[in-house]
Parts: C-alpha cells; sequence; structure tokens
C-alpha cells in the first residue's frame, strides 16, 4: 500500500509548477534553484521529474520567495484544490440514491 507521503499530490504539482515557470521566466537552471534552497541539483531533478517523488517543502517555498521577493502565498492556488476519493462506501451510497 502507497502511503500519502509516497505520492505527488495536486497541490504538490500545483507548486512545482509555479516553480518551474518562475524558474524558466527568470531563465534559471536546476542548479540555481538548487543553490538557492540549498540543495543539489539532483533534487530540483527529482522534483520536475513526473517519474520521482520529490517535492518542495514550506522552508524551499520560504527561501524561494525571499529570492523572488514575493510571498510564500504566491506558490498557492487561489482557491483549495480538492482531490475526491472514491471509496467503496461512498459507491455503495452512490448505488442506493440512484434506485431510489
Amino acid at each position: 500500500m502507497m502511503d500519502k507521503k509516497d505520492t505527488i499530490t495536486p497541490i504538490d504539482q500545483h507548486v512545482i509548477d509555479y516553480v518551474m515557470a518562475l524558474r524558466n521566466k527568470h531563465e534559471l537552471t536546476q542548479e540555481d534553484i538548487a543553490n538557492i534552497i540549498g540543495l543539489s541539483r539532483s533534487f530540483i531533478k527529482d522534483v520536475e521529474s513526473p517519474k520521482r517523488i520529490a517535492k518542495y517543502n514550506l522552508a524551499h517555498i520560504n527561501a524561494l520567495a525571499d529570492y523572488f521577493n514575493i510571498s510564500p502565498r504566491e506558490f498557492l492556488p487561489k482557491k483549495a484544490i480538492i482531490e475526491k476519493v472514491i471509496t467503496s462506501e461512498s459507491l455503495k451510497t452512490s448505488s442506493r440514491k440512484k434506485k431510489n
């Protein structure tokens, strides 16, 4: 069974995409981003790879916000990103409602 920490959630992906957009807009390399947050280029490569589960944490976001002179809030979406989890119980409930 996969643990939640072993997945990239939609909000994680939003942050990753935002950092990549900033990196590209400012013509920075993965190495530049790694230096800003104090980690290796291979970590940034893993974060940007859809095959890896590395992700930014709040300390990374804070360091990047400081570097770009923006609020850490800028890294988050305007509204919450809700993941709808389908369980066997929710399927049973849905099925009962359709029958009535």
